[in-house]
């Protein structure tokens, strides 16, 4: 490892730690990862994990990734039902594809922030709807 910091360019910031946890935060979400290795810039703070940590770590990212998408497709269908539309329906509303609710709904596909937030405004307000239709 080098002993400039990626960071801030510091020529002997870098130092070895072991065994500590740090935590991966996602959509409200936060888990702890334990025992991870790697330097940390003494001057910035910036830490660089070693190959099996930064491997550990980006791990539990992509489980709480995945967590966020199954919370957002089960919201999502909850909502729809809520306003009686068919996928098809919902997706002809938001202008998607005509399965693009079903690929939302299985976590197959990510909805655009403009659908997501459309559908939290007609789960408060259901009665937009028929400014819609």
């Amino acid at each position: 490892m080098k002993t400039s910091c990626v960071s801030c360019k510091s020529d002997k910031a870098m130092t070895r730690f072991h065994d500590q946890t740090h935590s991966v935060e996602y959509d409200g979400i936060r888990m702890a990862v334990k025992g991870l290795a790697g330097w940390r810039c003494g001057q910035c703070g910036e830490v660089v994990f070693d190959a099996p940590s930064a491997q550990r770590y980006a791990a539990v990212g992509d489980e709480l990734v995945l967590r966020a998408r199954k919370k957002q497709s089960r919201e999502l269908r909850r909502i729809r039902h809520k306003l009686h539309l068919t996928q098809a329906q919902a997706a002809r509303l938001t202008g998607g594809g005509h399965n693009a609710f079903s690929r939302y709904e299985r976590g197959q596909a990510v909805p655009l922030p403009a659908t997501t937030n459309l559908f939290k405004l007609l789960d408060r307000h259901p009665d937009l709807i028929k400014e819609l239709a």
